[in-house]
C-alpha cells in the first residue's frame, strides 16, 4: 500500500507536468534508421538483384565418342600382345594372338581407338568373351577432348543452353595454372546405371563410383580451345600447364545454372 500510494501522490503532483515527454533517444533512432534503411535494400536486392547458383560434380575427360571393351572371340593361351596401352588402333588392327587347340587365333579391334586399357598379357590363358582390353574409340588423331560430367538428376534440369563450366582438372595443380573453359554442349535428359557409365568410360569402376549417391544425368561439355596455350585448351590463366591433355582423365565441374533472383527462393 506504501508503493501505491507514493505512485498516485507522484500523479497528482503537477510539478512536472510541462516538461516534454522522451519517446526515444537519439541513438535509437539512428539504430532505427539503419535497420529500415538495410530491410529497404535488402528489399530491391530480393526483387531486382541477380545470383548465379553452381552444381558441382564429376567429370572425366573423352573424345565424346565413348568406349568399349574388347573381349576374346576366343579360349586359350595368349601369345604374344601385339598393342601397348595408350597407342592409338585403326579398325582391325592386331591386338593379341592366341593359341588355341585349333591354331594360332588372332584378336582385332572393332573399331578405331586408343588403347586405354590392357589386360592381357602373354603367357596368360583367357576364355571365351574375356575382357582384354579397353579402347576408347577415336576416330582421328585430331579429335578434340570433351568433358562428360555426372550431375545429379535433380539439378539437371536447371542446366541452360551453353552454361559456363570451369572444370578443375585432378593432373593439373588450380593453383598454379588455374582451371578449364567450357561450355555445356548437350544435356542427357536419361539418368545413367552404373553399367551404361562403365560400358561408355571402359571403366566399371567409374560406373559404381559415380552411381554411389544416385543414378545421374551425363552432361556433354565442349572444352574451349586457345592456340596460345600448350593444351591446345583454354584456362583461368594465361597459358595454362605446360603439357598437354590426354582422355580419360578425371577432373571436378563447376556448371553455372540459370540465374535467379534472391526471391524466388523465398517462393512456394
Amino acid at each position: 500500500m506504501q508503493f501505491r500510494r507514493q505512485a498516485l501522490t507522484k500523479l497528482q503532483s503537477p510539478e512536472e507536468l510541462d516538461l516534454p515527454v522522451r519517446l526515444a533517444r537519439p541513438q535509437g533512432w539512428l539504430v532505427l534508421s539503419v535497420t529500415v534503411l538495410a530491410m529497404a535494400a535488402a528489399s530491391v536486392w530480393a526483387v531486382t538483384g541477380r545470383v548465379t547458383p553452381t552444381v558441382s560434380a564429376p567429370a572425366v575427360l573423352t573424345h565424346g565418342q565413348g568406349s568399349y571393351l574388347l573381349q576374346s572371340p576366343v579360349a586359350g593361351q595368349v601369345t604374344a600382345v601385339l598393342a601397348r596401352q595408350g597407342e592409338r588402333l585403326d579398325a582391325g588392327a592386331e591386338v593379341l594372338r592366341v593359341r588355341t587347340a585349333e591354331g594360332e587365333s588372332v584378336v582385332r579391334a572393332v573399331d578405331a581407338g586408343r588403347v586405354s586399357a590392357l589386360g592381357a598379357t602373354v603367357g596368360q590363358i583367357v576364355t571365351t568373351g574375356a575382357d582384354i582390353a579397353s579402347v576408347e574409340k577415336v576416330a582421328h588423331p585430331g579429335d578434340p577432348l570433351y568433358a562428360t560430367v555426372y550431375v545429379p538428376a535433380e539439378s539437371a534440369a536447371g542446366i541452360p543452353a551453353r552454361a559456363v563450366v570451369d572444370l578443375t582438372v585432378q593432373s593439373v595443380p588450380a593453383q598454379e595454372y588455374g582451371v578449364l573453359r567450357g561450355r555445356v554442349d548437350s544435356v542427357d535428359r536419361a539418368a545413367q546405371t552404373a553399367q551404361s557409365i562403365g560400358a561408355f568410360l571402359g571403366d566399371a569402376r567409374l560406373g559404381e563410383q559415380y552411381t554411389a549417391g544416385g543414378r545421374p544425368v551425363a552432361v556433354t561439355v565442349r572444352l574451349e580451345t586457345s592456340p596460345a596455350t600448350e593444351s591446345g585448351y583454354a584456362w583461368s590463366s594465361t597459358a595454362g600447364p605446360p603439357f598437354t591433355l590426354t582422355s580419360m582423365t578425371q577432373a571436378t565441374a563447376s556448371i553455372r545454372l540459370a540465374e535467379r533472383r534472391p526471391l524466388d527462393w523465398l517462393l512456394p
